[in-house]
């Protein structure tokens, strides 16, 4: 007698795909064994680039703005390479590179090195996946049922998708770090109010705010802490307060910047602006939470039509459904 044919499920027998599946849920465990194990503090590599940027500032390479933008990025030998290889093919231009810096720093990244990585990850990614999907559509044939549009349509993706997955990665740093400073913004305000009111100087205040703030909202203790820095030593205290405005791509805190800067300027009160900036910031969140709250209606209907509603209508019409066949069949000719 032959063996019994074992069943196939996505084209795999069960017992071949089973195993898979239990390796992906092995390895899965020992990811996440080795993530615990392996966690570190979010606030020892933030409290050393703060550490970094206040030997820059002693040293005095921010007192010539000119003079550090002519330098460009030139700080380890892999970056000298990279930057050397774009400079030969002539793609290396000094507005590119402004740009990736001014986006690395709204994504919290430090390192102004990465700014010709970035460049270079636009020039290879395109060529190395690119290449490797053109060998697999059309010299491979992985595709022989597919029409030739379809063929050049998945390429043309393909290199689309690799050139800007830089950006797209940036991009995405930057809205989720915006995110997490706009949801601590109010409560560093309030905090800022009470240090103003209890005779603090604005450096002061800012770097005890960021401390006090730096467990819960690690991004916007950062940024308090490095304009407290630039605060100290900076020579046009305006600058330090711009650069938070440029550091973060978020238009509450432009409008903060834009309060320091007159309250320092003219003399006005400065607790009774953040206050009011403040009520302003919590209002504007609750809209947002409201917004979201009106919205999740009409995002349900579509899960609620798709999955849920099946379900009910299974269980609900299954067993008369089964009691009709049973007296069909029952009642049908003998």
């Amino acid at each position: 007698m032959e063996p019994a044919a074992r069943p196939i499920l996505l084209g795999l027998d069960a017992v071949t795909l089973a195993t898979l599946l239990s390796a992906v849920a092995a390895a899965a465990v020992f990811v996440a064994i080795f993530a615990a194990i392996s966690v570190r503090d979010p606030m020892t590599r933030r409290v050393k680039a703060l550490n970094d940027r206040r030997e820059q500032l002693k040293a005095g390479i921010t007192a010539s703005t000119s003079r550090r933008r002519a330098k460009l990025v030139r700080q380890n030998a892999t970056t000298d390479r990279l930057r050397n290889v774009l400079s030969s093919l002539r793609v290396l231009q000094d507005e590119q590179v402004k740009v990736a810096q001014l986006k690395l720093m709204q994504a919290g990244i430090r390192k102004k090195e990465w700014a010709v990585a970035v460049i270079f990850g636009r020039l290879i990614l395109p060529i190395v996946f690119g290449g490797l999907m053109i060998v697999y559509v059309y010299l491979l044939d992985a595709f022989p049922d597919w029409s030739a549009i379809k063929r050049y349509a998945l390429v043309a993706v393909t290199l689309i998708l690799s050139y800007k997955a830089p950006d797209l990665y940036l991009t995405n740093r930057i809205n989720k770090r915006s995110a997490e400073i706009r949801k601590g913004l109010p409560d560093a305000l309030d905090l800022l109010v009470i240090c103003a009111e209890a005779g603090l100087t604005v450096d002061a205040a800012f770097h005890r705010v960021s401390k006090e703030l730096g467990k819960a909202y690690p991004e916007l203790g950062e940024e308090f802490a490095l304009t407290a820095i630039e605060l100290g030593f900076l020579t046009d205290r305006r600058q330090a307060f711009e650069n938070l405005a440029t550091r973060v791509h978020l238009d509450a805190v432009k409008g903060v910047v834009t309060t320091m800067i007159q309250t320092e300027k003219y003399g006005t009160p400065l607790a009774s602006a953040l206050r009011v900036l403040s009520a302003e910031f919590r209002n504007e969140r609750m809209m947002r939470a409201e917004e979201k709250a009106a919205r999740l209606p009409a995002i349900m209907t579509v899960p609620l039509i798709l999955f849920i509603l099946p379900v009910l209508f299974v269980v609900i019409l299954g067993p008369a459904a089964c009691s009709i066949n049973d007296s069909f069949i029952n009642n049908g000719p003998k």
